[in-house]
């Protein structure tokens, strides 16, 4: 399993909004990106999209910035991978929808409904086997137990180490 970029950053960012020495106060995105060397303008998207879904505050103007929206302790990794992540398709005739409109709430055991691409479109990919290819079952058992653990875990479980991150982002 890959994780995009995208999610990459997107937790990078919230641990940098988590360990701030006074998480109360405003970050902006340059310095995030600066902290990790990483493009402004993706990051931007990136913080968008965790804006809208509630993760980070944003206050425009002046003195405005973004610090986080919940508690660490409120943010499930699994369903904040499952709102950001575009796709879970591991090859090219496995695909996983993925649901944007996760809840926080209640149990997070997963139970990805998945849903093959049609016949047609498989002999469009190339596959002659993919009808009959069992590798399909197999890549979703795999998929799902990488959901399951990512669902254990919150933000606040991987901020154990807190002050070596924050010497690490905040020298």
């Amino acid at each position: 399993m890959r994780l995009t970029n995208y999610s990459d950053y997107a937790l990078r960012s919230l641990i940098y909004l988590a360990v701030r020495p006074d998480p109360s106060l405003l970050a902006n995105i340059s310095d995030i990106a600066d902290s990790y060397g990483i493009s402004k303008s993706h990051l931007t998207k990136i913080i968008h999209q965790l804006g809208q879904l509630g993760y980070i505050e944003s206050v425009r103007g002046k003195n405005g910035g973004i610090r986080l929206a919940r508690a660490p302790k409120d943010i499930n990794l699994g369903v904040l991978i499952k709102q950001i992540e575009p796709d879970f398709n591991l090859v090219e005739c496995f695909a996983v929808p993925v649901s944007h409109n996760d809840s926080e709430q209640g149990d997070h055991q997963t139970d990805l409904p998945v849903t093959f691409i049609e016949e047609e479109k498989n002999k469009s990919l190339g596959c002659v086997i993919s009808p009959a290819c069992q590798l399909k079952s197999v890549f979703f058992e795999a998929l799902t137990a990488f959901i399951n653990v990512l669902e254990r875990y919150t933000l606040a479980d991987i901020l154990n180490n807190e002050d070596e991150l924050a010497t690490l982002l905040f020298r």
